[in-house]
């Protein structure tokens, strides 16, 4: 058996007016048109739709019943063309992210946070942890992107990289923050908090140092810029780190300087190689690329992982 989605909503129409004049206007059509509707739905149906009483056509005690199924079907019908219209007008949506921790309390929150603001009907997961768990999440299609470093290629991803130029970084009233250019010379004898020894950004930094005749006065060893950021504005030691890090942190009076030899860290968006590429999803990439403008490396800058 058959119904056409016209006769469902006559149905309802004349149910909730109790007239087919009435419904006949709030559907926009003729009124021989809804009656040649219901006429055709009874047929199909097999019993009495309605009975009229002092002039109102009332649902019979069968299509009561029918009434409660017929309202279920055309609001779902409602929900998905609200549903298609969100995805096509990129106001609707669910959004899984994964970052590394330092994002999660840095640049990440103002950017979704703009990017949410004309998209009402969007809304958001987002969960920071290492690097190895993010792409275990891409890969396993749990996440829609991930945003990490470290990242050396997997057949099951599709990847891009960002080149974020480095920036040196020094307590508030700091000697050194006369200068307008920091190199390895003069951070000789210095407190340094760096990252881990196992990272491509360590091995530049440490080579940049030695190429200068200069050897790093290891301090602080961290994972994250974020932690070394947070323990140079208390005061502790020299640091150099992503600029896109640590511009989070110049309203705390960090001394932020260029350093050179330039040093880049790599960040990498992964999406699954397969799976769901909503709209909404490439709009959120674009707009957290678009905000790593003012940081970026110089073009043809050497990539680095961190």
């Amino acid at each position: 058996m058959k119904f056409q989605l016209r006769q469902l909503e006559a149905f309802r129409a004349v149910a909730e007016t109790g007239n087919v004049t009435k419904a006949a206007k709030s559907l926009g059509v003729s009124q021989p048109a809804v009656s040649r509707l219901l006429s055709d739905f009874g047929k199909s149906i097999g019993f009495e739709l309605f009975e009229r009483r002092q002039g109102v056509l009332v649902p019979t005690s069968e299509s009561r019943y029918l009434l409660a199924e017929v309202r279920r079907v055309l609001d779902g019908l409602d929900h998905l063309e609200d549903l298609r219209r969100d995805l096509t007008e990129r106001t609707g949506g669910h959004i899984r992210i994964a970052c590394l921790p330092g994002f999660a309390i840095s640049h990440l929150p103002r950017v979704l946070v703009a990017f949410l603001e004309d998209r009402p009907g969007v809304t958001v997961t987002l969960e920071p942890d290492r690097p190895e768990r993010i792409l275990e999440w891409i890969i396993g299609e749990q996440y829609d992107c991930g945003i990490t470093d470290a990242f050396a290629g997997h057949p099951a991803t599709e990847s891009s990289d960002i080149l974020i130029r480095s920036a040196c970084i020094l307590p508030p009233g700091h000697p050194l923050q006369a200068k307008p250019v920091i190199t390895p010379l003069d951070l000789a004898g210095e407190k340094m908090i760096h990252t881990r020894r196992d990272s491509r950004f360590f091995h530049r930094l440490s080579r940049a140092f030695s190429n200068y005749g200069v050897e790093i006065n290891s301090w602080i060893e961290v994972r994250q810029f974020t932690a070394a950021c947070m323990m140079v504005a208390e005061g502790a030691g020299a640091s150099v780190v992503s600029a896109l890090d640590a511009e989070q942190f110049a309203d705390r009076g960090l001394v932020i300087r260029p350093f050179e030899p330039a040093i880049h860290h790599r960040l990498t968006i992964l999406r699954p190689a397969t799976g769901s590429r909503t709209p909404i999803v490439l709009d959120f990439i674009d707009a957290f690329t678009r905000s790593l403008a003012p940081f970026l490396a110089e073009p043809g800058a050497e990539a680095t992982g961190d």
